[in-house]
């Protein structure tokens, strides 16, 4: 937004413009904000600002901007979005705005699916899977195959088919304000496209009915699920601002645990992988939830890509990957993390950096307990570097990475071989203790 260029006060008013006003200067129905300092905003048209992390790099992000009145839509049902979207491959932009709550998990008349209405036709049943995939019997060497794990895949097709929603290139999906915009139980997947922006959305609920069991998952195993709310693969420009990412309303202290491991029914919140490159993950909210943010799905994943910048969110009731990095550079800065257990979700790490993940943390806030030792903030592999600066705990600026290397046997590499520019958003370390207070009321859905 510009600056304010006279001298009334800097807090910022918003009102809504009418109707009749907006249609009077001819300017459509679309929702407008009126900023007192700023003028009027149309957060359909909006795009990411000059200098606003990796994802305003090169030609910037902004998303459908150029739709014409063909392709902007007001959806509400998931029928509705299917056929907004269209198909992945066209790139004509187009703006979709999000009225309500659309639930995934409905069928083109709106009438609920269920788990047993996916699994319905393919022989799959949990009760003949769990005896078939039994490790005291089966094993712990391979992964499950044969009867019941081919027709766990089909039930598990059956609801990818239903709930994931297919992004194309040159889109904005945005919220509808005043209407509790969102997306309950499904996956925006952004694969190989370039120039989305998501905005102003509510993610919650986002669930595999049919998650699969990995013997060799570690040393006792895992289930393993399938979906994240929003998923970047190969994706490039990418906008993720204003988001509220979480479990509710099934919480994961209410997984059963099958063969003595947690039946997993949630994956990611927002994983950015397979090579993606240019994202910006800024003001959005997540909370409740464990594997939150996978940026490089490999160690192996090529190096050149995977730059992300994530600032101004907040993190709470999160378990780990806030984010994991993996090879790229990941400007970090500016983000409230509130570490207190919550709901049973305990912390296990915030930020990991791997795979010579070259990561920049600056100037954020972490609200520790008692309970929590500063060490447990970081992870790594050995590998991985993070240049930390500024950053806070409980008000108290704190070396994140002298506290993490002085208590492990796999330190985190201390210098980093970039220096961030993209950084118009940065505030400074002295203004990062106010984050739990500003933050509080500017993340998420639901305040545009």
């Amino acid at each position: 937004m510009a600056s304010p260029s006279h001298r009334r006060s800097l807090r910022k008013r918003r009102v809504l413009v009418s109707a009749a006003a907006v249609a009077a200067a001819g300017l459509g129905a679309s929702y407008f904000v009126m900023n007192a300092n700023a003028g009027t905003v149309d957060l359909y048209h909006q795009t990411l600002a000059a200098k606003d992390g990796w994802a305003s790099s090169g030609s910037g992000t902004t998303g459908g901007t150029k739709a014409d009145s063909a392709h902007t839509f007001t959806v509400s049902t998931r029928a509705q979005l299917v056929k907004a979207l269209g198909s992945a491959s066209d790139t004509t932009p187009r703006i979709i705005k999000v009225k309500g709550t659309i639930d995934a998990n409905t069928d083109d008349s709106g009438k609920k699916v269920s788990c047993a209405d996916y699994a319905s036709g393919t022989g799959y049943s949990l009760t003949s899977y769990l005896k078939a995939y039994d490790p005291s019997t089966y094993g712990r060497s391979k992964l499950p195959s044969g009867t019941q794990e081919k027709a766990r895949a089909a039930a598990q097709k059956k609801q990818a088919a239903q709930i994931v929603f297919k992004v194309p290139a040159n889109t904005s999906i945005v919220g509808v304000p005043g209407t509790k915009a969102g997306i309950t139980g499904g996956m925006l997947q952004i694969q190989n496209v370039d120039n989305v922006i998501v905005r102003n959305l509510a993610f919650a609920a986002t669930e595999d009915c049919f998650p699969q069991w990995d013997p060799t998952d570690g040393d006792d195993g895992n289930w393993n699920s399938n979906y994240d709310s929003v998923t970047l693969r190969g994706a490039t420009h990418v906008w993720a601002d204003h988001n509220t990412f979480t479990d509710a309303p099934h919480l994961d202290s209410a997984n059963p645990k099958y063969y003595g491991r947690e039946y997993q029914i949630h994956d990611g919140a927002l994983d950015i992988t397979k090579s993606s490159d240019l994202v910006t993950v800024s003001r959005n909210q997540f909370t409740n939830h464990d594997k939150t943010t996978l940026i490089g799905s490999s160690d192996s994943e090529p190096s050149g890509k995977l730059r992300v910048s994530i600032h101004h969110n907040v993190y709470k009731g999160i378990v780990q990957r806030a984010p994991l990095a993996r090879v790229g550079q990941v400007d970090i800065y500016n983000n409230y993390y509130d570490v207190t257990p919550l709901n049973g979700y305990a912390l296990q790490y915030s930020i990991n950096s791997r795979a010579k993940a070259q990561v920049v943390v600056a100037n954020n806030y972490w609200k520790v307990p008692s309970s929590v030792k500063v060490s447990k903030l970081l992870s790594g592999d050995g590998t991985g570097a993070i240049k930390g600066s500024g950053n806070l705990v409980n008000g108290t600026t704190t070396d994140l990475v002298a506290a993490y290397n002085a208590a492990s046997s796999k330190d985190l590499k201390t210098s980093v071989n970039w220096t961030p520019t993209l950084t118009s958003a940065l505030e400074s370390a002295a203004a990062a203790k106010n984050l739990p207070t500003t933050l509080a009321t500017t993340t998420g859905a639901g305040v545009l």
